[in-house]
């Protein structure tokens, strides 16, 4: 299988941890999508976005919800995302959470990467920023449990994705959660063998 994406991005790390939880990384190269100068990506995903998984059998398959439900039920199922109703609601519910979050993160990096400065929305900004500190807030009030599934794997993508890219600034309002994120991150298999920085 191959795993299209770019280092940095929180919603394809997320995907590559889900391969080392479930022991299938040997199984998955990762291909820098950034380094292909054809952008093989858009012919196989119409929204030209990554992550991009392309099966053994040459089938694309995206985004990340969707790659990581693929890699679970490849794994023989229920291991990322847990079969019993209740456990299934709250880790995909959480796995929404924190993709938001990331979603509404990524949005604001673009603003300033992408638009000219004097094209810069102030409110727009304001607006993604909100949606960022409430879903991190609710994740404070309620911090994740040990229970390592798709919930979890993409919360700590995402604040991962909020240390490299912010320099951490949410942890000065959310020691709760940052105790959490960083006792999980050590004990999560392949959050350090995909740090954007490696």
């Amino acid at each position: 299988m191959k795993l299209r994406f770019s280092p940095a991005s929180p919603f394809a790390r997320k995907c590559a941890i889900a391969g080392h939880v479930l022991g299938l990384a040997d199984r998955i190269e990762l291909v820098d999508n950034s380094a292909d100068p054809g952008d093989a990506i858009r012919s196989r995903n119409p929204l030209n976005k990554i992550p991009l998984l392309i099966t053994d059998d040459g089938e694309a398959i995206f985004d990340s919800v969707v790659i990581s439900e693929y890699l679970d039920h490849l794994a023989g199922g229920g291991r990322i995302i847990p079969t019993e109703g209740k456990a299934r609601f709250r880790a995909l519910t959480m796995q929404a959470l924190a993709d938001g979050v990331m979603e509404a993160a990524i949005l604001i990096m673009y603003e300033g990467r992408y638009r000219e400065p004097t094209q810069h929305s102030p409110r727009w900004i304001a607006m993604q920023q909100k949606k960022a500190d409430t879903g991190l807030d609710a994740l404070e009030a309620q911090v994740p449990g040990t229970a390592i599934d798709v919930g979890t794997i993409a919360v700590a993508a995402m604040l991962g994705y909020l240390d490299f890219r912010f320099k951490g600034e949410w942890r000065a309002t959310r020691p709760k959660l940052a105790a959490w994120f960083d006792g999980f991150a050590k004990s999560l298999p392949g959050y350090q063998a995909t740090h954007p920085g490696d």
